[in-house]
């Protein structure tokens, strides 16, 4: 075994699925962040109670297709990519690997620390940070071990708790809408670690997922794979959608809210079902890939490179956020409604789209890619593209990115 490491793929050299998945998905990132920075006399589900039918009907839609459904695609395609790194340093020795995989999650959780403190308090570049330490021992894992894993924590999600945001009645806390700085350091200094260290739990089943995955190059030879991600997309999508149906009628004001013991069943259902629908995302968006890779217009090229610059694009939107909600700048969250809010999310997202599209014209990638780029592979690393190296005779195929995941 030699100890000379592999530096990340070249832009040229990547899969469409995963780069189309992450973009697409920060659509649904926005919307879910963005809501809970509405305030309102009666809060639940993270969203303000009493308003119109349109606010209504963009509330139920928000609940069912996005909230708890987007953040565990992300987990399963963090995995993914990381699977993906180990691949690739398949000549080197376990601990030079873990040694690789721990410089990249201590990346992540300076950036998603300084993130937290500064933009948005609900960070989850911190807790991937964290999950990747203890997930670099989990690369070495069997496949049987990595789906019982999953398993395991698909069942703590789904245990009856009071912990769901998807029931939660508590509205924007000083962490989020800090009246001053002085305010906004302290209590995010209080949030922050407490969202790092237990977010890795919701994330370990797709971390899981992704990693047997990603063994199997199951977004990068999509053919191989059809009626697998037929089956999760359409299973993972039709769950994710009937479990969220008690929690965003709530929402929505359709139905009344029940009482605590209730809620404890409801919430986790919301979430448990949510992580499938992650899943049943990311197949659909690897089937649709397949469809559009040979005919991709400006659009679907867009769209990817907003995924190639995930974490890049993720940090912008915080930056809107912490402009128009923040008491002491714009203050809007007592003026904004759902949808108006849902539109300043969309209309953030289509930003990014064209950012990220100037970019790639440009041939640049997004800064924090490649701050995160150069303290995992050192100065001396490089994009490799595929005809620089044929390890073995599938090679060509190992295109997905080092697992830049926002």
């Amino acid at each position: 075994m030699t100890t000379e490491r592999s530096g990340p793929t070249a832009p040229a050299g990547r899969a469409l699925a995963p780069d189309l998945a992450r973009g697409f998905m920060l659509l649904f990132i926005a919307l879910a962040n963005s809501h809970y920075f509405i305030q309102g006399s009666h809060i639940f589900g993270g969203f303000p109670q009493g308003g119109t039918v349109v606010d209504s009907a963009a509330t139920w839609t928000i609940s069912t297709f996005v909230d708890g459904r987007a953040f565990p695609m992300f987990g399963l395609l963090f995995g993914y990519g990381v699977a993906h790194i180990v691949r690739r340093q398949a000549a080197s020795r376990p601990r030079d690997v873990r040694r690789l995989l721990w410089r990249r999650g201590l990346a992540l959780i300076v950036i998603g620390t300084a993130h937290a403190m500064l933009l948005y308090v609900g960070d989850i570049l911190a807790a991937y940070g964290v999950l990747l330490l203890a997930g670099a021992w989990m690369v070495r894992w069997k496949d049987r071990w990595l789906l019982l894993t999953a398993l395991l924590f698909l069942v703590l999600v789904s245990l009856p708790s009071d912990g769901s945001s998807a029931v939660s009645a508590d509205p924007p806390d000083p962490s989020m809408l800090p009246p001053n700085l002085g305010t906004m350091f302290t209590a995010r200094l209080e949030v922050a670690p407490v969202v790092a260290l237990l977010g890795p739990i919701g994330f370990l089943c797709p971390l899981a997922v992704g990693l047997w995955a990603g063994r199997r190059r199951v977004l990068e030879e999509p053919e191989r794979f059809r009626t697998l991600l037929r089956i999760t997309a359409a299973v993972g999508i039709t769950i994710a959608v009937l479990g969220a149906q008690p929690a965003a009628l709530m929402a929505a004001g359709v139905v009344d809210v029940p009482g605590r013991e209730a809620l404890e069943m409801i919430g986790p259902l919301h979430d448990a079902t949510g992580v499938l629908g992650g899943f049943g995302y990311a197949a659909l968006v690897a089937l649709v890939a397949t469809r559009v890779a040979s005919r991709q217009g400006r659009v679907v090229s867009a769209i990817a490179a907003v995924g190639q610059r995930s974490m890049t694009c993720y940090l912008a939107q915080s930056v809107v956020w912490a402009v128009t909600f923040t008491p002491f700048l714009l203050d809007l969250s007592g003026t904004l409604t759902v949808t108006t809010t849902a539109l300043l999310a969309t209309a953030t997202w289509l930003a990014t789209v064209l950012l990220a599209h100037q970019m790639q014209r440009r041939g640049r990638r997004g800064p924090f890619e490649v701050l995160v780029r150069r303290v995992t592979y050192g100065k001396a690393a490089r994009p490799r593209s595929r005809t620089e190296a044929q390890p073995h005779p599938r090679q060509d195929h190992d295109r997905l990115p080092a697992g830049e995941n926002a």
